[in-house]
């Protein structure tokens, strides 16, 4: 016998060996998985024979080689039908099988090896597994080896003896289970299944969550727990199939252990059986095969990432071998040539291009396979059958020896840039003629444009003027009816009275008065939501709460909205406060009540709702944009009639109006647009026929400022008039200035009067005494603003009362005026001109 090898034999013999010599090539170059299936068989404790490559290659552990016997060490890297040709009969077929993906497991086998010169008769148990390499292609074979000779002893004496020959071979298997354990790297197990006890080493125990102390005293079903719940029912078939079968035990499967992690086993072993064909054990050897998956895992995403990269590339990039066969390719051979990457593995050059194309890049091959880069052009036909001109560079592949094992291959297509290069050179050859051409092309087109230019213009001038007449004609109509119903009152009522005046009826004219105060009121209002529409009219701000003032208007509410309509009151606590003109926000309030209401004939909800929202100037559609920040929302719904798309786009018109005649003036919406203008905020209108309409007025967040709650305005009882109070009256309408000039004479004040400024000057320039100057801000010549400060040259404490019929916007209206001025709009009250006059010349510098 040779002596027994050690631990280190056969990797001592992996070193010294000379791969390069050898059909695996330098060690350097093996793939992963061929270095993984060299580490599993040379830490193995059972006889293992690796077989690779096209010529079966040996390489084998400690334990192979004792059953080699003399072939040893001359058969490690060698060829297997070299060194054992006296097998082939039997092995030929088992290598063919097993290339071709399947397992062969044969029981003692009976061997005569040579040992020491001598003949020697062996038993073996034999597992011919299929080992695959990185593309899942069968590249090597798995030998695992048995000795039975001591098995087949045992088992004849078991058929001549009694139990007490199968305790003997009990104990001998449990020495061989404890020589098994020896080892760190393999875990082993023997399961005595008539008795079910299971007992595994250490190393077996941890891997499936078992304290090693009570690895002898659990049952199997207390070790498969610790198996993947995916993988029991799989391994719990296969072992019942091995046991009920005889045949070979190998499976992988995963652990999950206690803290979550994942670990990977390799499992082998086999059912043996007794003199009567019954199961008596069922031993085996389990390998922790973790990092080699995560290694295969690692080595699969980053091949699968390389894939991505160069697939996306938009050039053909390629690897082939020193066999010219294809090993790497991306997507942009499908394009080229109609074959995928996997259907391109593994082909020569010379099969995917055909005979022609590669006899035109043979020399280029030869010389990247010599180590040496080139770079060349040709046409080549591409599957659209078209003719393509490509640019390939061909890049030798050293290996860890240096030696070249293969070259990468980059194709262009430069077909785009040559047709570019040819039709350049072309113009260049015609650029004059065709410049000359050009020009007058471009002469002729630009007189062409500018014809059309000017027949544009002409026709957008005419379409814009007439567009601006159709809505001057709209708004003066508009205005036009609505203001002669009101002067009919006015003048029929007048005219009226002054016949009853003639008439000596004097005391039966009070109805003809109330109606034209009432006509005259109401072009009043008219002017205001005018004003209103076109953003001019003068706002009263006031820091409000606008939950306080919905809460005081909700009895008015009510009474408007008529029995058959439900109000909801959905408000906001903690609403932040705005500053505005609380008479104007009454007034669209009570306008957007009074449309929800006309709008549910029938009956319905009316919903009121505020809240605090922040808009970026893309929350809501408006006509005009948003300004990004705080704002409080105010919002009037109804489930009422609704509105068309053709209604919705006219309803912020003025004069706009869907109800009939004498019901409405169309001019509510305009009047909350303008007034939400003016305060610096939005609406917005949502509607939809027959499910309702939704008005949400936006008005700027005030900050900093406590609300003040909505009250009603004190009327403060003028101060009784001091002797030789005087007033000048600046006024070019003489009917104005004759009512005013009435009034102070009325009141006990005295009066001066004066057409103009002009006329004014000299009075206010001397030393006649003038407790308050009322002037129209529009006179004729010199403006009222502009007498005023004249005036105060002379008298700094003046007091002036400006009157207008044309309101300032509330921005030009605050730096209008300064201390000891004020302003009355036209058309005033008696009343309100009295009490102005009153408060102002009473008041204290």
């Amino acid at each position: 016998m040779n002596a027994v090898p050690t631990s280190n034999d056969a990797q001592a013999l992996i070193a010294r060996t000379d791969w390069s010599r050898s059909p695996l090539g330098a060690a350097g170059t093996w793939p992963q998985s061929l270095r993984t299936a060299v580490d599993i068989v040379i830490h193995s404790p059972m006889p293992m024979l690796l077989m690779w490559g096209p010529e079966l290659t040996q390489i084998y552990n400690n334990g192979f080689a004792l059953l080699a016997g003399s072939k040893h060490p001359h058969a490690f890297g060698q060829p297997a039908h070299q060194i054992w040709p006296e097998l082939r009969d039997f092995t030929d077929p088992i290598y063919s099988a097993v290339l071709q993906g399947q397992v062969r497991t044969y029981s003692e086998q009976r061997f005569t090896l040579q040992h020491d010169g001598k003949d020697s008769e062996f038993w073996l148990d034999l597992t011919y597994s299929p080992i695959r390499d990185e593309n899942a292609q069968v590249a090597g074979i798995l030998v695992t080896a048995i000795e039975t000779n001591e098995r087949r002893r045992i088992a004849l004496e078991l058929q001549q003896r009694s139990d007490e020959s199968l305790r003997v071979q009990r104990n001998t298997e449990e020495r061989l289970q404890l020589a098994l354990a020896a080892t760190d790297a393999v875990g082993t197990w023997d399961w005595d299944i008539g008795e079910d006890r299971f007992i595994a080493d250490a190393h077996f125990a941890q891997l499936h969550g078992i304290d090693p102390a009570r690895a002898g005293q659990l049952p199997i079903s207390d070790y498969l727990n610790g198996v993947h719940p995916e993988d029991r029912a799989l391994l719990a078939r296969s072992i019942k199939h091995c046991i009920t079968h005889g045949t070979e035990y190998a499976e992988e499967y995963r652990l999950l252990l206690p803290g979550g992690e994942q670990r990977w086993v390799f499992a082998r072993g086999r059912c043996y059986k007794d003199h009567h064909g019954r199961p008596v054990r069922f031993l085996g050897a389990a390998l922790d095969l973790t990092e080699r998956k995560q290694n295969e895992h690692a080595l699969r995403q980053s091949q699968n990432e390389l894939q991505l990269v160069i697939n996306a590339m938009p050039i053909l990039i390629s690897y082939v071998d020193h066999e010219e066969r294809f090993r790497l390719n991306n997507a942009a051979y499908l394009d080229w040539y109609g074959l995928t990457p996997q259907e391109l593995y593994g082909r020569t050059i010379r099969e995917v291009i055909g005979e022609e194309a590669y006899f035109l890049r043979s020399p280029y091959i030869g010389e990247a396979l010599a180590g040496r880069p080139c770079s060349f052009s040709l046409y080549t036909p591409h599957r659209d059958g078209s003719t393509r001109h490509a640019l390939m560079n061909y890049l030798p592949r050293h290996g860890a020896d240096g030696a070249v094992n293969g070259f990468y291959i980059f194709v262009i297509d430069e077909s785009e840039r040559k047709k570019t290069e040819e039709a350049l050179r072309n113009l260049n050859e015609t650029l004059e003629e065709r410049v000359s051409a050009r020009t007058e092309q471009l002469a002729q087109a630009n007189e062409r444009l500018q014809n059309e230019m000017f027949e544009r213009e002409r026709a957008e001038d005419a379409l814009r003027h007439a567009q601006k007449m159709e809505a001057v004609g709209q708004l003066t109509g508009g205005i036009a009816h609505d203001f002669n119903n009101m002067l009919t009152g006015i003048i029929g009522s007048l005219d009226l009275m002054q016949r009853y005046i003639a008439n000596g009826r004097a005391d039966e004219i009070g109805r003809f008065t109330e109606a034209a105060v009432s006509s005259a009121n109401r072009a009043a209002a008219l002017t205001h939501r005018l004003l209103a529409f076109s953003r001019r009219q003068s706002l009263d701000r006031k820091t409000l709460d606008v939950n306080a003032l919905i809460h005081s208007l909700e009895d008015l509410i009510r009474r408007t909205k008529g029995d058959p309509i439900a109000l909801t009151l959905r408000l906001a606590e903690n609403l932040w406060p705005v500053s505005t003109d609380v008479s104007q926000l009454e007034n669209a309030l009570l306008n957007l009540v009074i449309n929800a209401r006309d709008a549910m004939p029938d009956g319905g909800e009316l919903l009121i709702e505020t809240a605090n929202v922040y808009l970026d100037g893309n929350d809501i559609t408006t006509l005009e944009p948003v300004k990004a920040g705080d704002y409080l929302m105010l919002a009037v719904s109804d489930n009422g009639s609704g509105m068309t798309p053709s209604v919705l786009s006219k309803a912020f018109d003025p004069f706009f109006t869907t109800k009939p005649i004498g019901q409405g003036t169309g001019l509510g919406l305009s009047m909350i647009y303008g007034f939400a203008q003016q305060s610096g905020g939005h609406v917005s209108l949502d509607s939809l026929p027959d499910q309702g309409t939704c008005v949400r007025l936006y008005l700027p967040r005030l900050h900093g400022s406590e609300p003040e709650s909505p009250q009603a305005e004190l009327v403060e009882q003028p101060a009784p008039i001091a002797a030789g109070e005087t007033v000048m009256v600046v006024e070019d309408d003489p009917a104005v200035r004759m009512l005013v000039l009435d009034l102070l004479r009325e009141l006990g004040y005295n009066g001066y009067e004066a057409e103009d400024a002009r006329t004014a000057l000299p009075l206010l320039e001397s030393n006649v005494r003038v407790d308050l100057l009322i002037t129209d801000v529009g006179l004729p010549g010199m403006n009222g603003r502009q007498l005023a400060e004249i005036a105060r040259q002379h008298h700094p404490k003046l007091k002036v009362l400006f009157m207008t019929g044309y309101a300032q916007k509330a921005a030009e209206r605050q730096g209008f005026l300064e201390d000891g001025m004020d302003m009355v709009a036209k058309p005033f009250s008696i009343e309100l001109l009295a009490s102005k006059i009153r408060t102002m010349i009473s008041e204290t510098p």
